[in-house]
């Protein structure tokens, strides 16, 4: 086995495309072809299923992958130790986003990052699919790096996570609605009612769901909104109630806020890599950027871990 052919490995399992990763790799697709049939000679096993519409990671190939992104950051780290003693960080850090993240300063964090160590690329994505897609995208490999909006405890012990903000939630309510003059609610209260709110995947939307679900309530969600701003404007309109952080609905002359005294619905902003993975120095980078751009809004509190993790 050799370190070009796991690069190969990786690039294609990347790009899920022969094509694509040669492309990325700046080779002939024919090399990087006869890479991963030399691979998958020595290993005895087959790594991709391939036909004309796709290439899939076969069951070993999905095994395999973790490994050869963790051989390839003990290469880059490696790399880094040379490099911070020479021409300073060189590599790449791509990063996983939550569709209207507006909890941390992400221009001004990453014009910073760029300005501190121009020969690291950065690559920021929005994943529409939310924390769900996220952590399937960190598995995947497809990025080093992501952030999670989910609840305290629910974070799959395959990925090493750094807490950076709680967030507690409140029911937001159009003016025009019955429950806009309550002084307080609770879950059972918002029994028939239609929300707004995210797509499932997303981590507020299961904890809502789920807790809705263990009342015996059925929930109607009538807006699948891509960010809590969009999620604000439909309420505003008086399409359906939510159950939002305060900071993102109080001032709001068309919002009410309306504590729910029985859940506090808390979600926690993590930012994840797969534990397998060990942070490069680039990383490592970005992750001390990060809690310097952090934006702590009335009623949130900082993460646990926020100053044991650099």
């Amino acid at each position: 086995m050799e370190l070009r052919q796991l690069e190969y490995f990786v690039a294609v399992a990347h790009e899920r495309s022969f094509t694509l990763a040669a492309r990325r790799l700046h080779v002939v697709q024919s090399a990087v072809s006869a890479a991963i049939a030399a691979l998958e000679r020595d290993l005895k096993v087959t790594l991709f299923e391939r036909n004309a519409q796709r290439v899939v990671l076969t069951e070993a190939g999905t095994a395999l992958l973790p490994e050869a992104l963790a051989v390839m950051d003990a290469v880059q780290g490696a790399r880094d130790v040379v490099d911070e003693l020479g021409a300073g960080l060189r590599g790449s850090v791509r990063v996983g986003l939550l569709p209207g993240l507006g909890l941390i300063d992400l221009p001004a964090a990453a014009a910073e990052f760029r300005r501190r160590y121009p020969n690291v690329e950065l690559q920021l994505r929005v994943n529409a699919e939310g924390s769900a897609g996220i952590m399937v995208a960190l598995r995947n490999g497809d990025i080093d790096i992501g952030f999670l909006g989910v609840p305290q405890g629910s974070v799959p012990r395959e990925l090493t996570t750094w807490e950076l903000l709680r967030v507690p939630q409140v029911l937001a309510v159009p003016v025009g609605h019955r429950l806009a003059r309550r002084r307080s609610v609770r879950v059972a209260d918002l029994a028939d009612e239609e929300f707004v709110d995210f797509p499932p995947g997303f981590g507020t939307r299961t904890l809502i769901d789920q807790t809705f679900e263990a009342a015996g309530i059925e929930r109607q969600v009538v807006v699948e909104a891509l960010g809590i701003e969009n999620g604000v404007q439909f309420l505003a309109q008086g399409v359906g109630l939510g159950i939002l952080p305060e900071y993102a609905v109080s001032g709001l002359d068309a919002v009410r806020v309306v504590p729910i005294v029985d859940e506090t619905f808390q979600w926690s902003l993590y930012m994840a890599t797969l534990r397998k993975r060990k942070p490069t120095a680039a990383l490592r980078a970005l992750l001390g950027l990060v809690s310097t751009h952090l934006k702590q809004p009335p009623g949130t509190s900082l993460g646990a871990e926020m100053h044991q993790q650099d």
